[in-house]
């Protein structure tokens, strides 16, 4: 892409910010968190505030002798797919961690659901030995459209151990815990020594039998969250946490000794729940500052330079309305993700007024934050379309998104029983939801800006809890900025 056609891109998007007034970050950042309500697997509490949901799978794990009830449905199936959904739960805390003080009334719901995930991560790893990776045999629920309510697929479950590890999906779970043990320390100190007691415990276990998910759970796993970039960036990745949550020098030299093991090929500009690479210099940039030379700042800054769209080294696309794209489905997830780093290293550069040099091109830490707020605002309404992609935010968003429970009659309103085949013809109407997931963000439009709000095209229209939870830390940044 020439510097024109960059220019250009920022020129349509501004235009199509200019056609839709400012938008309410506030009332978006409370939505985006109640939508991990919608996502609840397990018994509700009282306080559940999507109401069309109920108790779903509450037998999870029991056929084997395991409590495995409770945890996140990671998208628009009733599959838990634990991989993602550490993930999701270390960016919630990660959201908390940096922005937690504009987070005001939305802290409570974010801590509640933080623990929603941590009180599963726990059980997932009660076992010494084993981490339970997944529960529910992913085709049998693929190929019915079901509530979770009446769910009656096998909820199989499956673990990685010892003989046949998983170190990419264990060490994510030691992230999750080591990043939440921080969020609680302030408010629930023997809660969060639980939880950074057994992030040190399923990292080492994680480190000590070495192996990606993959060779063992291959057939179940993939393609679905297949790893694809093996499993060195998630052992980085949850030492790294693990040295911010204790500032133990074992996790600085293990982090220093084993960054030359990542993929050097990968693009600067990869982060999200297979490849920790971007977020890892973002993160580390920050808690390792005397080492020369400065492996993590250089590459942080090589991560600015691959998305900015008028750099010479820009590795990303954006689309004509300037929505950042890259290959493959459930795009918003990447919108966010990299828009949460740039938010992130911003505050470093500004704090030591320090610019990014982009070959010649120079990048300030307002230019950071505005590419990251142009993909938020995009995702609220600021986009050639005029639409939304946040399920009840603003006038116009998606009606027909790929989720079993909101696009099914609730328990409330037809309490019999819909079987595996009993749900196509909800999948097939062109009817919209009838149950709103509020504050879900869906996997968004194409290159091309368009989309067609179809349940059948779930690459876009699906939502998914790692979409989300970059998300909660930007709102609540520009919410109060």
């Amino acid at each position: 892409m020439s510097l024109i056609q960059r220019l250009s891109v920022l020129g349509m998007a501004a235009m199509a910010m200019g056609l839709v007034a400012s938008h309410d970050y506030g009332e978006a950042l409370t939505k985006s968190i109640l939508f991990y309500e919608g996502q609840r697997s397990g018994k509700l509490p009282p306080t559940q505030r999507i109401t069309w949901r109920k108790d779903s799978a509450l037998r999870d794990g029991f056929e084997i002798g395991v409590d495995l009830v409770g945890g996140y449905y990671d998208a628009g199936d009733n599959v838990k797919f634990t991989f993602p959904m550490a993930f999701s739960i270390t960016m919630l805390a990660w959201s908390v961690l940096e922005f937690g003080q504009s987070l005001g009334t939305d802290l409570q719901h974010s801590l509640k659901a933080i623990q929603w995930g941590t009180d599963y991560l726990l059980k997932a790893t009660s076992i010494p030995g084993f981490v339970f990776a997944q529960v529910g045999d992913p085709y049998g629920d693929h190929n019915c459209w079901e509530r979770p309510e009446d769910m009656d697929t096998p909820r199989t479950p499956y673990a990685v151990s010892k003989e046949f590890p998983g170190s990419e999906v264990s060490a994510e779970i030691a992230a999750a815990l080591a990043a939440s043990s921080m969020v609680f320390r302030p408010i629930n100190r023997g809660y969060s020594a639980r939880l950074l007691k057994r992030a040190r415990m399923v990292f080492e276990f994680a480190d000590k039998y070495r192996g990606s998910y993959n060779d063992s759970l291959g057939p179940w796993a993939c393609p679905f969250y297949c790893d694809y970039s093996g499993y060195q960036d998630e052992l980085v990745w949850g030492a790294a946490w693990l040295l911010r949550a204790t500032k133990a020098p074992y996790y600085r030299n293990y982090v220093l000794a084993n960054i030359q093991n990542l993929d050097k090929s990968s693009s600067f500009a990869e982060f999200g729940w297979d490849t920790k690479h971007a977020g890892i210099n973002v993160l580390v940039s920050r808690l390792i500052k005397s080492q020369t030379p400065k492996p993590f700042i250089t590459n942080a800054d090589k991560f600015v330079c691959s998305v900015l769209p008028e750099s010479p080294t820009v590795s990303v696309s954006y689309s004509p309305g300037g929505l950042l794209i890259k290959p493959g489905g459930s795009n918003l997830q990447h919108a966010t993700a990299l828009s949460f780093l740039l938010l992130v290293y911003s505050r470093p550069l500004s704090k030591d007024s320090r610019v990014i040099h982009c070959g010649n091109v120079v990048a300030t830490p307002a230019r950071l934050l505005q590419v990251a707020r142009s993909q938020v605002d995009y995702i609220l309404g600021s986009n050639p379309l005029n639409m939304s992609y946040m399920v009840g935010y603003g006038k116009k968003f998606p009606e027909r998104i790929h989720h079993r429970g909101s696009s099914l009659l609730s328990i409330t309103l037809h309490p019999q029983h819909i079987d595996c085949t009993g749900g196509a013809t909800y999948f097939y109407t062109n009817n919209p939801n009838p149950n709103l997931l509020t504050g879900a963000v869906v996997g968004g439009p194409d290159i091309k800006d368009s989309y067609a709000d179809s349940r059948a095209d779930f690459a876009h229209s699906e939502p998914t809890t790692y979409i989300n939870a970059p998300l909660v830390g930007l709102l609540a940044y520009f919410k109060s900025h």
